[in-house]
């Protein structure tokens, strides 16, 4: 990438070269505002976490959240003995049957019968499965950071956000934070009042209209009903609040100082609707540090940098100071010539040899039945003379 230096020395201007390597701070918001209960501002704003400005990955994101999810999982088999609990043995050659073992005995249909092939009625499976699969998956500590990271980004930027599904369209700003005095709530009915406030109601009436049976086996497994996410409430002490949010449908609720993915980015995909309270918002860059500084609260951990400062890689490089640094194009066209076979094209070859064009000539001369003949009265005549002389 061209640095600030190198442009100056082509002739370019910083201040320009700034315009266009920094825009993306200029697209973040520096300060964000604290709303009340009532959902008024406060008069209180916070500074934009740098956490808010981490790369979005949404393949880091949706790996992690494969692998964490694999981490629940319970084992599962089917028995040892299963297909295997007869007597069976094979009839052997001469029959005219299949060597598949057969049960002994007499006095009922199931004597004669094929057993324990998995092509059999009543026979094992193919490959049976076992307890001791590898179930569960290591993930690094890093990796799950930057995943987090990544989906705490996209929840700051409402096309995400929408495009997720969440009904955010009358909401005051993104991201959402609210007064402290939210994290003391011990009833639900002030929990919805809060919602409705902030025009955050709408994600939960999304939610109540989505709710149906489950399509599947699922039923038969006390998963009989499924639901739309909705907000996530994330707190930074619990003085109630839990208990206020925990009975609307589709609310998820989070500490801070213990974020999971796989509430931050439900299915693996990021741009969740997150409402915080303003202890929790300010405890980001301690968490998560700046690229000024690591964290404080995480030993030795810094922020994942951006590949590129600016991905609009078009208008970079049409821009004038990148354009007289460069050389102009070239225009000219270099066409292929066509390789002609000299065995097969006379002209290709008489450039090649010369004498060509010759012997071509007189192997043609060679094959002509009257040429040659006259050819042969010329050398006898030419030699009766030539012994006439003598």
């Amino acid at each position: 990438m061209l640095t600030r230096d190198a442009l100056e020395d082509k002739g370019g201007h910083s201040n320009t070269f700034s315009t266009l390597f920094h825009v993306r701070l200029a697209c973040a918001r520096p300060l964000i505002t604290v709303y009340s209960e009532k959902g008024e501002t406060s008069g209180k704003n916070v500074v934009l976490p740098a956490v808010f400005r981490a790369p979005i990955r949404p393949d880091v994101v949706n790996f992690v959240h494969t692998n964490m999810r694999k981490n629940k999982r319970q084992p599962y088999a089917v028995s040892a003995l299963a297909g295997h609990q007869t007597s069976a043995e094979s009839w052997g050659t001469g029959r005219a049957v299949a060597r598949i073992p057969r049960v002994r005995g007499g006095g009922t249909h199931r004597s004669g019968q094929g057993a324990f092939g998995n092509m059999c009625r009543g026979g094992r499976m193919f490959a049976p499965t076992k307890t001791w699969r590898r179930w569960h998956r290591r993930v690094n500590v890093n990796q799950k950071r930057y995943a987090i990271c990544s989906a705490l980004a996209a929840s700051a930027l409402p096309a995400l956000v929408m495009a997720k599904g969440h009904r955010i369209e009358e909401i005051p700003e993104v991201p959402l934070v609210v007064d402290d005095k939210v994290e003391g709530y011990k009833k639900t009915k002030e929990a919805v009042l809060l919602l409705k406030k902030l025009k955050a109601w709408n994600d939960i009436k999304k939610v109540y209209a989505s709710q149906r049976m489950r399509a599947g086996k699922g039923k038969m497994r006390n998963r009989r009903r499924i639901q739309r996410k909705g907000p996530c409430i994330i707190y930074n002490e619990d003085n109630g609040v839990t208990r206020a949010f925990r009975n609307i449908p589709g609310i998820t609720l989070q500490s801070v100082s213990r974020l999971d993915l796989l509430k931050l980015a439900p299915g693996g995909h990021i741009g969740r609707f997150c409402i915080w309270t303003e202890g929790a918002f300010r405890k980001l860059d301690d968490l998560y540090g700046t690229w000024r500084k690591a964290s404080s609260l995480k030993v030795d951990y810094n922020l994942p940098m951006h590949k590129m400062n600016n991905t609009d890689l078009h208008r970079i490089l049409k821009s004038e100071e990148v354009q007289k640094a460069l050389r102009p194009a070239k225009h000219k066209i270099h066409r292929r010539i066509l390789k002609k076979n000299p065995l097969k094209n006379l002209r290709v070859m008489m450039k090649l040899n010369p004498y060509a064009k010759t012997a071509r000539r007189r192997a043609i001369l060679a094959h002509n039945p009257d040429v040659s003949t006259l050819m042969t009265h010329k050398c006898h005549y030419s030699l009766i003379n030539m012994l006439s002389n003598f």
